[in-house]
């Protein structure tokens, strides 16, 4: 990589410091959650929380979306929700009588789906080609969404009255499924003392990064540097899954997608312009372990997709780490976007203001 591309990615780390900092103002003790949601962002990807209530799942989402002035919206999944309801639809102006499309909740920048497995499955059918194709058809018209656009669902694993799971087509769009986990004594206690001296439920985070950056944070991801024996370690995990005597069906090329695409961002959030294979490492389990079906013995004996992972990143040998003598990212992947050779200004304490190219230097 050139001197400026490291400086770009060294960017990404030092925005990524930024909003994760101010986001343990309200979500405490659970950093290391964050940092995967905010892989997840960066890697253009979406997110599926499965937890039991009240561990601040939706307060995660709505700091996100506060901290980086996304457009927020949420969807309460209910069993009488319709396809409409989430994607919009042509309601007919009496002024003109003429069909006019209104747009749903979707077309948000972030998009929280709560408690997604209790809508029926036509409904979770139509969030399929908005997170995928991140567009929606309506009466024949395809509107796009905005940029970025992530969605973060969440479900309840241990209630499944009036429930439809998740088919694993719609489970595969998900770059990462992870849990968020009760917090330790020490972070609880902390919770409590700062709720007593806010003496209100609220929590008021401050704006730090707009959406044009987030964007310009996803293309410098894209030019991170993946060497040919990463790329076949990635491989071999996903291999391995298919070739378990525990698993009816392994992950599939998108998860391989998933595991490129989520190491690199998880490498730009550690200032690195390439992918070692402890990045593969890092990020595999939630990657990977929510797009395996596994044999009915094996469910019913309680192993689910991230024990076959875990089994996996044990077996597949890992290759040593890259060496740093790697070709010229330009080279690879082409020159990066101009805004982005015009936006490196390291002697900047402020991000400039819209609509000129967003700066790689967050506020200090």
């Amino acid at each position: 990589m050139t001197g400026t591309e490291r400086t770009q990615v060294e960017g990404v780390a030092r925005w990524g410091e930024v909003i994760l900092d101010e986001l343990e103002k309200a979500v405490i003790g659970k950093r290391e959650v964050l940092h995967l949601l905010l892989t997840g962002l960066l890697a253009n990807g979406h997110v599926l929380f499965e937890d039991v209530p009240g561990l601040a799942k939706t307060l995660i989402a709505r700091s996100f979306a506060q901290v980086s002035t996304l457009d927020f919206a949420r969807v309460q999944f209910t069993p009488d929700l319709v396809p409409g309801d989430i994607t919009g639809s042509v309601v007919l102006d009496p002024n003109n009588a003429q069909g006019v499309f209104r747009p749903g909740p979707i077309f948000a920048n972030l998009v929280l789906g709560d408690e997604i497995n209790r809508a029926p499955p036509k409904t979770q059918a139509a969030v399929l080609e908005a997170m995928e194709e991140r567009q929606v058809t309506i009466d024949g018209v395809t509107h796009p969404l905005p940029k970025p656009f992530l969605v973060i669902a969440t479900q309840n694993p241990i209630e499944s009255g009036g429930t439809y799971p998740l088919p694993e087509a719609q489970l595969d769009r998900f770059l990462f499924r992870t849990s968020v986990g009760y917090p330790g004594s020490a972070a609880e206690v902390e919770i409590l003392m700062r709720r007593s001296a806010r003496q209100n439920d609220q929590v008021d985070l401050k704006s730090m990064v707009d959406s044009s950056t987030l964007v310009a944070l996803q293309n410098v991801v894209e030019t991170v540097f993946v060497d040919p024996t990463v790329a076949q370690y990635m491989v071999a995990l996903v291999e391995a899954t298919r070739s378990s005597k525990r698993t009816q069906s392994g992950a599939s090329p998108r998860g391989s997608l998933g595991l490129l695409k989520a190491s690199r961002a998880w490498a730009a959030l550690s200032a690195r312009d390439f992918v070692t294979p402890d990045d593969v490492r890092a990020i595999a389990v939630p990657a990977l372990g929510h797009r395996l079906i596994l044999n009915p013995d094996e469910w019913l004996r309680g192993v689910t997709g991230e024990d076959i992972v875990r089994e996996c990143l044990g077996t597949v040998p890992t290759p040593p780490s890259v060496s740093p003598n790697r070709p010229n990212a330009a080279a690879l992947f082409g020159e990066p976007p101009a805004a982005f050779a015009d936006s490196i200004a390291p002697e900047a304490t402020e991000p400039p203001p819209p609509p000129g190219p967003p700066s790689m230097q967050p506020p200090t």
